[in-house]
């Protein structure tokens, strides 16, 4: 009995409703459409933030063996940690599932050890630390009850903008080199695949239409770069030689 008390709370906690755990399991009523987007939309939220905790690990790891961030834009990385704080920030304070933007949290983390690796491998690491602690100040700052709700609502607003400016540096990067140079393709998919995902997450637990909208965009741009991923490959490969 103690077992299965467990395993209803935790069903409860991450997956399902009440109702829609009296329909599976009470009623047996295994066919249920709404419980059963309910149920998709939990886990695929559980299974990105899963992933999320080691998306941009690769990214991470390849910059640090090749001591080298060449084909990353720090501009284009100081705007999608804006992007994601936004999302994490608006989700915590609106009391979202934390299945709906947990990733952002592992994401935001990876993103600012990749934006400290550009300013450290081109020397300038004490501004890297100085930019990590303003950044850490300003986010308790707005987690807090002293930020109105409207300044964190007006914050996710300009992640539509944020992202796509972000993005576009992004690929004019990868067009005026003719390569992706330390850009992971890995860390490129996970994101496309994430972002798809988390179009039908986002519709299903939050309905909120500026995460959707948000999310939108962000895939189509992944999308793009995903494309210049594939389209300069071999371009990228034998950059990659010459370094080594």
């Amino acid at each position: 009995m103690a077992v299965a008390a467990m395993l209803r709370s935790l069903a409860l906690k991450f997956l399902l409703t009440e109702k829609c755990y009296e329909e599976f399991f009470l009623e047996l009523n295994l066919l249920d459409v709404p419980c059963l987007k309910l149920l998709l939309s939990k886990v695929l939220g559980l299974s990105i933030i899963a992933g999320s905790v080691m998306v941009k690990l690769p990214q991470i790891l390849k910059v640090v063996r090749a001591r080298s961030t060449e084909g990353l834009n720090f501009n284009s990385i100081l705007l999608e940690v804006l992007a994601i704080t936004g999302t994490m920030v608006y989700g915590m304070r609106n009391y979202f599932p934390f299945s709906s933007w947990g990733e952002a949290l592992f994401l935001m983390l990876q993103t600012l050890t990749i934006g400290f690796l550009i300013l450290h491998y081109s020397g300038q690491t004490q501004t890297g630390v100085s930019c990590l602690l303003v950044y850490f100040a300003m986010l308790i700052l707005l987690l807090s009850p002293l930020t109105p709700l409207k300044v964190v609502t007006l914050l996710q607003a300009l992640n539509l903008p944020a992202i796509m400016v972000s993005r576009l540096i992004q690929i004019v990067t990868n067009y005026s080199n003719g390569h992706t140079g330390q850009l992971s393709a890995i860390t490129v998919f996970l994101l496309f695949g994430g972002s798809l995902a988390r179009i039908f997450t986002s519709v299903q637990e939050t309905g909120d239409q500026l995460m959707i909208l948000t999310y939108l965009v962000a895939s189509s741009f992944n999308g793009i770069i995903a494309a210049q991923v594939l389209y300069y490959w071999r371009a990228s490969v034998e950059k990659t030689r010459k370094m080594d």
